[in-house]
């Protein structure tokens, strides 16, 4: 049987460091490897009692009519599968549309693909293996 569980939230924000910080301010989270693409976007790990959540900035300023993707707040939530090639099988047979397959991530041991869940809600199924 596939088994599912949490596994990390991103959020995309117009100042990621200051997102960050916000979260260690007001609730004791740990602010961990900040870094900036070439192109200006910021990326900082927080770790709130042992939840992940990924702040990233945008390169653009999001538009009033962006959906989840390209809006600041949520860009989409990860659920861990201990079996990800079964679990998309099982997923595409209830219906579910995948916007990316599988693929490997520069994580080693670590795959992923996105689906759409209600209301355009971006989710990251992932499966994480020991390498």
């Amino acid at each position: 049987m596939i088994s599912y569980s949490y596994d990390h939230l991103h959020l995309a924000s117009a100042d990621a460091l200051a997102t960050a910080q916000w979260f260690a301010d007001n609730f004791g989270a740990v602010v961990t490897n900040p870094w900036t693409e070439p192109n200006g976007v910021q990326h900082v790990m927080v770790n709130l009692n042992g939840v992940d959540i990924f702040v990233k900035s945008r390169a653009e300023k999001p538009t009033v009519e962006s959906n989840s993707r390209r809006a600041y707040g949520l860009e989409h939530f990860s659920i861990l599968s201990s079996d990800i090639d079964a679990a998309v099988v099982a997923l595409k047979a209830n219906g579910v549309t995948f916007v990316a397959d599988i693929s490997a991530t520069p994580l080693p041991g670590v795959r992923h693909a996105f689906l759409n869940g209600p209301d355009d809600i971006l989710i990251e199924l992932m499966e994480r293996k020991s390498v």
